[in-house]
Order: C-alpha cells, then structure tokens, then sequence
C-alpha cells in the first residue's frame, strides 16, 4: 500500500495545527503565570479575588466597571494612577469614595500585565463555594483558603507543561513516522501487529549506543536543573510590596534634592536606616498639602497619621494614627548587616544597593542587579540582588581606602600593616587593598 501526496499532506497539516495550538496554550501559561506574579507582589496586599478587604474584590472588575458605564481604558488609567481617572471618569471618581484609603499607584504596569493580572483573577474559584481539597485553612493575612501544603512556585509549573508539550510532539511525530513506516514496508501485516512498546523497544535496541548516551544527557540535564533551581531560593529580586502611602522617591530626592539621611537619619550611626517617623513628614508637609496636584490624597493620609487639621493656621488633633509600613529588603535572622559601617566605614553609596532613588516614582524595590550595574559609578557585579554570593562579590572588588585620615578604624589598620612589611607589599601588589583583604570574607563579619 502507498501512502498518497493528500494523505501525507493532511497528516502534516494535523501535526503543524497541534504544534501551533500547543504553543498557543503555552503562551495563554506564561501570561497567566506572570498574571499571578504580579497580583501577589503588587495587588495582595490590599486585595482579594472574592472577598472585600483594604481594597474591593477584584473578581470581573472590568465586567463590573464595563456595567457601571466606566469609559473605556479608564480602569487601566486608575491602576496607573487611580487620581488621573478618578479626575477624567465620573465612574472612577465614585469608586474612589468606596474606601478611606486611597489606591497606590503602579504608573509601570502596562496594559498587557493589567489584563495578565485580571485574566488571572477572573480564573480562580470562589473558595467560599467548595472546601479546599485534603484540608485547608485560612490565611489570617488575606482571608483566602489556603491547603495544608506551600504554594509551588510558577515557574515550576511552566517546566511541568513544557514537558508535556515536548511528549505529545514527540508522540505526534512518532504517529506519523509509523504510518509511513507501515505504508512504505515491504511487510504490512507484522508492521501493523506491532504496539507503540514493542515497537520502541526494538529500535530502542537497534540503536542502544544512541540511546545510551541521550539517556545519560537527560540524566544530567534534570540533575544540573534540579540543583540550578537549589540556587533560585531565597532570591527575591523585583519585590516590591504595596505600601499604605505612595512615596515618590523622584519628588524627593530627585527633584526637590533632598538628601537620603534627613528621612533616613539613622543610616550612619546604627544598623538600620530608619523609616522616617511621621513628624519628619511633617517638617515639610505642614506647608505643602499637594493641593491640586497627583499625590494630594497621599499627604492627607500623612494629616492623619500625624493628627493634624490643616484648616486655617491648622493643628494637632491628638488624634494619631499609625502608619504600618510593609519591609522591603528582608535578610535572614542568621545574617548581620550593619548600615553605618557601610555608609560610614565603607563609604558605599545608596545607590549601590537600593539603586537611583532620585528616578523611583514608586515605592522602593528590591532591585534587580542588572538594574544596578546600569548606574554609574556602581560596582559591577553579577550575583543575584540580597544573596551571599552578591555581599561576597562586592567585598572581593571594593577597594578600601587606607592612611587618608578620613577614618580612624582604616587608619589604624593601615598603622599596624605598615609595621609588617612583607605583608603590606603583598597586599599592595596590585596596587589596591579589597575589603576580603581585611576580613571581609571572615564566616563570623556577616553570621552570629
């Protein structure tokens, strides 16, 4: 029997139209992914798919804000600046009375990622309809079901489905080169007798050489991506939760100059930086309300935080109210780290790690290294943002300056080397004295 040019033809199509509908599905994947991502850095701190919190429940809020006459694409501009849409579309002006607390601004999500976050949303059931599977409970912090076991991340799953796809190509092609083996063999009926094993098997065997080798290649491939993905936990490069008050660091620093250690005037004499307290704010803000311009609502909540009426001359209320901060840059309980020595002692800049503050319109982040070593004078480095291989990097390539009298500790040190001189011309060889050169790779400078 031949195989005719039709049949090869539509055999063909098939396979070309399972391989576009597959590569479709994972593109619909990676977005819904990405949509789940974002939703939990950027949303799920204020809001739930379901239930009302801090915020109103997102679950078919464009088909709610469609209904409500809401103009189109205004939905988009209020997740930018809920402000400029509240000011353009009547519709968001009366969402905007539906909490005290006013939205932050996320003016970097495009619409592409607002839909990936909606198209998410829209995808989860309603946990108050069916119990979770194998027993779950509910997160005291969103009010969601949760299951006994931790979240797989969804980068995981985009390997699970990519394997998946790769098996039904295989599998697809594999069909169609047994139908031209049959059509093309001299002995039909055996061929046709033959199952997919038996049949994989003796070429399997025809070809054990091969076989062998791309066996060992898969071996080592999943055990290199398993340890790869070891490598992954841990790193929290882009975290950016929501904050309570929109902070635009380019307002500040940026444009109005003002220097990092006035809000942060803790950063050279303790460990921590400091938040600054309310009544910093207030040094300035009892002169500047914002009045008319984007961040009005902001420096209300500030009024309120710090009890404060501007009416007339204005004054204190004494009614205060905390504001709750959510911690950006999280380290491990076992890891010390000390901002005066760095800032001080060490002479780093901010920027080295926190990135150009004076271009951040929204609230701070954990930068990407990448995003770091595009700054200018910032030590290049390679290692993933807050990790140890990051720390190590940048104290084996700091140069620490010596004998200038700008700083006493270095001063010393640089005293008792020059009393060893075999030693200070080793550590001058290269015309320069690292921080790892003084200790600064030493396990108990970072762990108690």
């Amino acid at each position: 029997m031949k195989i005719s040019n039709i049949q090869m033809i539509n055999g063909l199509r098939r396979l070309a139209a399972t391989i576009l509908l597959i590569s479709l599905s994972l593109l619909n994947f990676n977005a819904f992914s990405q949509g789940e991502a974002l939703f939990k850095s950027k949303c799920a701190t204020c809001h739930q798919t379901h239930k009302n919190g801090t915020g109103p429940k997102l679950f078919q809020v464009r088909d709610k804000w469609a209904a409500g006459g809401a103009k189109e694409g205004s939905i988009y501009q209020w997740v930018n600046n809920w402000q400029t849409a509240a000011a353009t579309d009547p519709y968001a002006a009366e969402v905007s009375k539906w909490s005290p607390t006013a939205m932050s601004a996320f003016p970097d999500l495009k619409k592409e990622e607002i839909n990936a976050i909606m198209d998410w949303i829209d995808a989860q059931p309603d946990p108050a309809s069916a119990a979770p599977p194998g027993g779950g409970a509910t997160d005291g912090s969103t009010g969601e079901m949760t299951t006994d076991a931790e979240e797989e991340g969804s980068v995981g799953w985009v390997w699970i489905v990519m394997g998946v796809i790769f098996v039904v190509i295989i599998m697809a092609v594999g069909g169609v080169r047994r139908q031209l083996n049959i059509a093309t063999s001299d002995d039909q009926t055996s061929q046709e007798k033959l199952t997919y094993g038996e049949e994989f098997r003796t070429w399997a065997w025809k070809n054990k050489v091969y076989v062998g080798i791309t066996t060992l290649v898969v071996v080592i491939s999943l055990i290199v991506g398993f340890l790869q993905s070891l490598s992954r936990i841990g790193v929290v490069e882009g975290y950016q939760p929501s904050q309570p008050i929109v902070f635009p660091h380019a307002a500040h620093a940026g444009i109005n100059g003002i220097d990092c250690k006035y809000c942060h005037n803790s950063v050279a004499k303790s460990k921590h930086a400091g938040i600054p307290t309310v009544n910093v704010c207030m040094n300035c803000h009892k002169q500047i309300n914002g009045e008319g311009k984007p961040f009005a609502g902001e420096i209300q909540k500030i009024y309120k935080a710090a009890g404060w009426n501007p009416s007339g001359a204005g004054k204190y209320t004494g009614k205060e109210t905390p504001i709750v901060w959510n911690k950006v840059h999280v380290l491990p309980d076992h890891v010390y780290f000390n901002h005066s020595q760095h800032v001080v002692v060490g002479g780093i800049d901010c920027k080295q790690c926190h990135g150009d503050m004076t271009t951040m319109t929204e609230t701070a982040k954990v930068q990407p290294v990448e995003e770091l070593n595009k700054i200018e004078g910032n030590i290049k480095l390679t290692k993933p943002t807050l990790t140890m291989g990051w720390c190590i990097e940048c104290h084996g390539a700091k140069e620490v300056a010596l004998g200038n009298g700008k700083n006493a500790y270095y001063d010393e040190i640089h005293r008792r080397l020059k009393m060893d001189k075999p030693l200070y011309r080793k550590y001058l060889k290269d015309g320069k004295i690292t921080v790892n050169e003084l200790g600064g790779w030493e396990c108990a400078k970072c762990h108690y």
